[in-house]
């Protein structure tokens, strides 16, 4: 089911717990706030929908995808760039990196490991941001 979007920048900052299997209907709801905010939003965190566990979705290409509990393991290729967030208004400038390995699972709760790169890459980096409590 759709929900609001949280724009309280003091809830926003705090660091996600980790999630479980009862926390299997958030995964839901995020996918479908993603595709309801898909003009302006290509990842969400659950804490943008009021949850403070460690579930992010990103959009890659026509899927959108689950990581739950993600933690980046290796990054490389550094880089500078503006981005913005729909919980929040204006750009801020951030590091971002080519290439980043990231240990989740996925929403059967199956551990993954994959290395994602460019777009998806900086996608994945500011949700996870999302969970550490960092505001981008």
């Amino acid at each position: 089911m759709q929900q609001p979007i949280v724009h309280d920048p003091t809830f926003l900052a705090q660091k996600a717990v980790l999630a479980t299997k009862a926390d299997t209907p958030v995964i839901t709801n995020l996918l479908d706030t993603l595709t309801a905010n898909a003009a302006n939003c290509v990842g969400m965190a659950a804490n943008m929908i009021g949850v403070n566990k460690r579930i992010i979705v990103c959009q890659m290409g026509p899927l959108a995808v689950p990581l739950v509990n993600p933690v980046i393991t290796k990054k490389s290729g550094a880089f500078t760039t503006e981005e913005g967030c729909l919980s929040l208004t204006g750009q801020r400038s951030t590091t971002r990196y080519q290439q980043i390995t990231v240990k989740y699972t996925d929403q059967n709760f199956n551990a993954q490991q994959q290395v994602f790169s460019g777009w998806i890459a900086q996608i994945i980096q500011h949700e996870i941001d999302h969970c550490e409590g960092i505001l981008i």
